[in-house]
């Protein structure tokens, strides 16, 4: 060590004195310590992968992109994409490998028998896979959607009460006037001839709508005008989506840099901004008027999800702090608008393609409110609607607002046929079935007994 220390200090153009000899010393003892105990991590981590290898030999895998990508960027949001999708479960049934990069492996599940062991298991043997839903937090925060353990149990129990049927029901007005306005623009549309529309950003619209109307007692009128609130919620669930199919955008450091990283940037400050305001200005007033005189001044009005996390305590009377509260109504307007959005275009897609059982719920509807002067919804309806219920159900089925669910194991999970998913591998299950069914998960009738 000595005389590297004495090169290192006569290319530093520096006197050699004893206690330079022994500073430069020890920081090449602790350089040397750092490089042994990275190449150590390098020897376990490709022991390690090799093993995984070697046992994930037992699922068939698809061919790759490339070595490095894996299957990479092979699946994303598009027609093409599901297709693609359906082709693995007719060709692997019920499970295959799948490779997010060559060092991250994954095991797509497909059929139910395989992907019951996986839900059946602790959060701690299963938990979400952070790879996947990492990329929200920087937007969502701890959530309900991306907290564990104590956490989200605590939130979870706190809640509860925001969805209790006196809570809900005042919401029927709220979903019948934003609907109400959609129907307004398409049947302006119409009265000019036939036309093509985006149906699912219609939908998404008029769900942020309403949900910005039950979450914070706001009405933008966003789906007349402009919002940059509701173009924000759209834009980071674009970019969220599209950061998972590039390489570099997973790492944090690279995705600032880009196009794309700016802009989620600039989204997340503006959905924070408003959602931190709103909190701060009720809480404000919530302390300023005392609980019961606050009370007061909101009878009449409609219980928002924000009143309800504010009220809300624990076992121990502890409450929400402003910035759960803020992580929960912005997880909530991500959750609620984009499945909701998702579940209600495919359900207009299945009775457009069946316009038999679509006239079956007209007609079902129409008697509903046959002889009152406002012909709406009203919440003891939805239990007088069998066929109209069945149908959304069906098409929930066939096309579940959320196709897939990902988990990472913790430990060794064994399936149903013998194989078993290795310590530290991804896993997503698929949750709809097949179109056309499959000879060990065959085509069940209704919606998806007809040609797609």
């Amino acid at each position: 060590m000595l005389p590297l220390t004495d090169r290192l200090l006569q290319v530093l153009a520096v006197e050699k004195t004893p206690f330079r000899t022994l500073a430069v010393s020890a920081l090449l003892l602790a350089l040397l310590a750092l490089l042994l105990r990275a190449l150590g991590q390098a020897v376990v981590f490709c022991r390690r992968y090799h093993e995984n290898c070697r046992r994930l030999r037992c699922f068939p895998e698809p061919p790759r992109k490339n070595w490095l990508l894996g299957h990479l960027g092979m699946v994303n949001s598009s027609e093409e994409s599901m297709l693609f999708l359906n082709d693995l479960v007719a060709t692997y049934v019920h499970a295959c490998a799948w490779w997010f990069t060559a060092w991250y492996p994954i095991v797509r599940l497909f059929h139910p028998a395989v992907i019951k062991p996986v839900l059946l298991a602790s959060a701690a043997i299963a938990p979400k896979d952070n790879l996947f839903y990492g990329f929200l937090r920087p937007w969502l925060g701890d959530g309900l959607l991306l907290s564990s353990g104590e956490k989200w149990g605590r939130h979870r129990r706190m809640l509860t009460p925001a969805f209790h049927f006196d809570i809900l029901k005042p919401y029927m007005r709220i979903f019948n006037q934003s609907t109400d306005i959609m129907h307004g623009k398409w049947r302006t549309l119409a009265e000019a001839g036939p036309v093509s529309l985006d149906m699912f950003e219609q939908i998404s619209l008029m769900t942020l709508d309403s949900l910005q109307k039950c979450v914070f007692s706001y009405n933008s009128n966003c789906q007349e005008k402009a919002s940059d609130y509701i173009a924000a919620i759209l834009e980071l669930s674009s970019l969220v989506v599209r950061r998972q199919h590039h390489l570099l955008y997973h790492f944090d450091c690279l995705y600032r840099l880009t196009a794309d990283g700016r802009s989620f940037q600039r989204a997340c400050d503006t959905v924070h901004r408003f959602t931190a305001g709103v909190v701060q200005q009720r809480r404000l007033a919530l302390s300023q008027l005392g609980q019961e005189a606050w009370l007061k001044s909101r009878q009449g009005k409609t219980v928002d999800f924000i009143d309800v996390l504010l009220l809300a305590k624990d076992e121990e009377g502890r409450d929400l702090s402003d910035r759960d509260i803020a992580a929960e109504a912005d997880t909530f307007m991500f959750e609620g608008h984009d499945t909701t959005a998702s579940g209600l275009s495919w359900v207009l897609y299945n009775l457009a393609r069946h316009p038999e059982y679509q006239e079956r719920c007209r007609a079902e509807i129409q008697e509903l409110v046959r002889d009152r002067e406002t012909p709406e919804i009203e919440w003891e309806d939805l239990s007088q609607m069998p066929f109209t219920t069945m149908c959304i159900k069906e098409s929930l089925r066939l096309h579940p607002p959320v196709t897939a669910v990902s988990r990472r194991c913790t430990e060794d999970i064994k399936l149903p046929d013998g194989r078993v998913i290795p310590k530290g591998t991804g896993v997503r299950g698929r949750a709809c079935p097949p179109l056309n069914g499959t000879p060990t998960s065959p085509k069940v009738p209704g919606f998806g007994a007809g040609p797609v």
